[in-house]
């Protein structure tokens, strides 16, 4: 049966749409601009600044990058970063959540109090600097994954999912001679994607786009993540770069379209992933809403 609308549901519906439509431009324009000037000729650029469309479109600024070597190794060190963390961080943070769930685990609540505790109170970055250089980690591709491995907040909104699937199913899967292992991996982790694929964006996210504790944990150029060889060309203009020789032609042109270039390319891969993990996404927007 077809519920009839009435004009002022028409009304609210056609708001929705235009207020949406509207901020998805608004969100979608600035990168539409960096795409444009990537690969507008720098004079063009300068003669119609808000031209979105070249007379003529110029690769020569990802023609240079691809000749750049700082790239490459900033590409394979966070594809590396973020295939192993975003890994280390979900079986970490299954392996956690699950028996923190049963409520009748002794000492669940002493140790998750003792995990909200480090939601608030941080040793700050200097001890975490002495902790990371004693530990053997610091100016390693390591000293980038292990200090972010596992995140109390999201530890908690797992646990809290885990928490809302029935006691009975696990029931079922003992009675029928299942261990915890065979519950966890069988039962509780395939009906847990939606929070699984959620967190995983997070942490991707993150991971893709961290660079500051490349700053504090890392001195070799060849151990930057991508963000980090961008924030250098951006940042500071491309000269340490110059500097470096790693770019031979330091004029106004290489630069800025190179600067343009570099944003497309580091921000491309999550753009391409994330439709995959859209439908997920979706579904575990709500995860850990009902507290455990």
């Amino acid at each position: 049966m077809k519920i009839k609308m009435t004009k002022l549901d028409i009304a609210y519906k056609a708001f929705v749409y235009i207020f949406c439509t509207l901020f998805a431009v608004i969100c979608f324009y600035p990168m539409l601009c960096v795409l444009a000037y990537s690969v507008t000729p720098y004079m063009e650029y300068l003669e119609h600044p808000l031209r979105l469309i070249p007379s003529h479109f110029d690769f020569s600024a990802y023609e240079k990058l691809l000749g750049f070597d700082l790239v490459y190794s900033g590409y394979r060190n966070t594809i590396f970063i973020t295939v192993v963390g975003v890994l280390l961080n979900i079986t970490l943070m299954c392996l956690s959540a699950y028996p923190l769930s049963k409520k009748d685990l002794k000492g669940r609540n002493f140790v998750l109090g003792m995990i909200t505790v480090t939601m608030f109170f941080n040793g700050g970055m200097i001890p975490n600097f002495y902790l990371v250089r004693t530990l053997g980690l610091y100016d390693t591709i390591w000293s980038l994954i292990i200090p972010g491995a596992l995140g109390a907040y999201n530890l908690i909104l797992m646990k809290n999912f885990m928490t809302q699937i029935p006691d009975s199913l696990e029931e079922s899967a003992v009675i029928d001679g299942a261990n915890e292992f065979v519950v966890l991996f069988r039962i509780i982790i395939p009906l847990s994607k939606p929070a699984i694929a959620t967190f995983i964006i997070f942490h991707a996210v993150s991971q893709w786009n961290g660079y500051f504790n490349a700053i504090l944990y890392t001195v070799k150029r060849s151990l930057w993540p991508l963000m980090l060889v961008l924030r250098e060309m951006v940042v500071e203009d491309g000269m340490n770069m110059v500097n470096q020789g790693q770019i031979s032609d330091s004029s106004l042109t290489t630069i800025f379209t190179m600067k343009m270039a570099i944003i497309i390319i580091a921000v491309l891969p999550i753009i391409c992933i994330y439709p995959f993990l859209q439908k997920y996404f979706t579904k575990g927007l709500m995860v850990g809403s009902v507290k455990g």
